[in-house]
């Protein structure tokens, strides 16, 4: 092939596709239709000229012409940061308000489940006998609970309560559309919780038991049932799919439970930084405090964001070009 033909041949070609792809104001339709009807038939002389041994000039400026017309026609990609702040501003808190009636029963029910382990302990003494050797209770009671917080170091202390809050919160979510196996793992947690309660406090350190659960336990406890709503929800929406077909409601529902296990680890990671950082070494009231207040704050995140998010029409869900396309009936 002769290059120096092909390039005076192609070259008006070249200089309208150059022209289309920079200019200032908005194209019309049909010089839309052109700039991508170049923009193809341009690429086409790209790979002529590659195999026909052309000088390396002439292949990077037709290449970086090739660059500049595919951010014409595909458009510019939005920066990363914007898809994160996105993400935590619109998309996680419009999930965590949409499911909010789930998770919000769940806790409920998760705490009058622990509240009846712990009054049983309290109210039936005997009880404790069937738990584990009064020596193993006296120890856990007097040592073992508070040393857990500090006995290992803070930064490693928190990655370990990281890694297992986040397993436990994955496991719930992923086998919650089983729906049984979600139940009976946030069941045999409430009564362990009740548990602990209840020994702790019928050995006179109620206090102490507080003050060391209060400060990471409401946020952390609040982002198992959110885990344990997203997979319950996603079985529900398998058994009763509503308007939908089932896998037109298992998938929406999948994509926006899918979406909120990075929130819930960025959750995750702040409890367990709380818990490694604040709970053993800050004063009773003050930890307490601060647990409170991080509750406090998440709630006013999903009320506040997440109802203004769903009202304007958000659900957790991918962006409708990304999802998959609908069968018209």
């Amino acid at each position: 092939m002769d290059v120096e033909a092909f390039v005076s041949v192609h070259q008006p070609q070249w200089d309208r596709l150059a022209y289309l792809t920079r200019r200032q104001r908005r194209l019309t339709g049909a010089e839309a239709e052109e700039l991508v009807t170049l923009y193809q038939r341009v690429g086409t002389h790209l790979s002529a000229l590659r195999a026909a041994g052309a000088d390396p000039v002439s292949i990077g400026r037709l290449s970086g012409l090739i660059a500049d017309a595919r951010g014409a026609v595909t458009g510019a990609q939005a920066p990363v940061w914007r898809d994160i702040s996105k993400y935590f501003l619109v998309t996680f808190p419009a999930a965590l308000y949409v499911s909010r009636r789930w998770w919000l029963t769940i806790g409920l029910l998760f705490y009058l489940v622990a509240a009846w382990s712990a009054w049983r302990i309290l109210a039936h003494p005997e009880v404790i006998d069937s738990i584990a050797p009064p020596a193993q209770i006296q120890q856990l009671v007097d040592h073992d609970f508070e040393a857990y917080y500090s006995e290992n170091p803070a930064q490693d202390f928190a990655l370990q309560v990281w890694i297992n809050n986040a397993t436990l919160c994955a496991a719930v979510l992923a086998i919650g559309i089983l729906l049984i196996p979600s139940i009976f793992i946030l069941w045999e947690n409430a009564l362990n919780l009740g548990v602990s309660a209840g020994l702790m406090i019928s050995h006179d350190k109620g206090g102490l038991f507080f003050s060391l659960i209060t400060p990471h336990g409401l946020l952390e406890l609040t982002a198992v049932f959110i885990s344990a709503a997203a997979g319950l929800r996603l079985g529900w929406s398998w058994i009763v799919p509503g308007a939908r077909t089932r896998m037109q409601a298992l998938a929406q529902t999948g994509r926006a439970t899918i979406g909120m296990a990075i929130g819930l680890a960025a959750i995750l990671l702040l409890t367990g930084v709380i818990e490694a950082f604040v709970t053993p070494f800050l004063p009773g009231p003050v930890r307490i405090a601060i647990g409170i207040i991080v509750e406090i704050g998440f709630f006013l995140y999903v009320y506040i964001l997440g109802r203004r998010a769903a009202r304007a029409g958000e659900t957790g869900d991918v962006e409708e070009a990304d999802a998959a396309a609908p069968i018209a009936t």
